[in-house]
């Protein structure tokens, strides 16, 4: 049965355990299950079980690549995996207000890579007052590494 209020249908999906965190890894270049199960120490099944529902719902797409020999499966962010982005760039500020972590780290930070200005997280760069499109904005988090990633791009379906 299907909740009439878009907020209760969001968190339905949106708000199971590792589901953001998935969607994060995937909205920062992360497409194989190894990559995954790795970067977020979660285990194999309940990452199959994430990622089938991601699917299912077309926020993400299976897509096959060849491993030596054999066909597997990568997974890539559809448009509406990509549109999660803003959710995610709300938690981080609401994660940097209001949460502190175990050990001092720097802040995560948005980078309008067309400036090089970090940003606060959302649609216009402090620095130039410009839009930031997607492919435009890189992050950087420090705890993992100094370098910028910029994000990944969603797929296309031809629909």
């Amino acid at each position: 049965m299907s909740v009439p209020c878009p907020i209760g249908r969001a968190a339905g999906l949106l708000g199971e355990r590792w589901t953001l965190l998935i969607l994060r890894n995937a909205n920062l270049g992360t497409t194989r299950f190894d990559a995954f199960r790795a970067e977020l120490g979660i285990a194999e099944n309940i990452l199959s079980n994430r990622l089938a529902r991601l699917v299912e719902a077309g926020v993400l797409m299976r897509v096959p690549y060849h491993d030596g020999g054999r066909t597997r499966q990568e997974y890539r962010l559809t448009t509406a995996g990509a549109e999660v982005l803003p959710v995610l760039h709300a938690l981080a500020v609401w994660g940097e207000e209001h949460t502190k972590p175990a050990e001092p780290t720097g802040s995560m930070q948005v980078i309008h890579q067309r400036c090089g200005q970090v940003t606060t997280p959302g649609r216009v760069c402090d620095g130039c007052g410009e839009l930031v499109r997607r492919e435009e904005e890189a992050w950087v988090r420090p705890w993992l590494s100094p370098d910028p990633i910029i994000l990944a791009s969603p797929v296309t379906t031809g629909t």
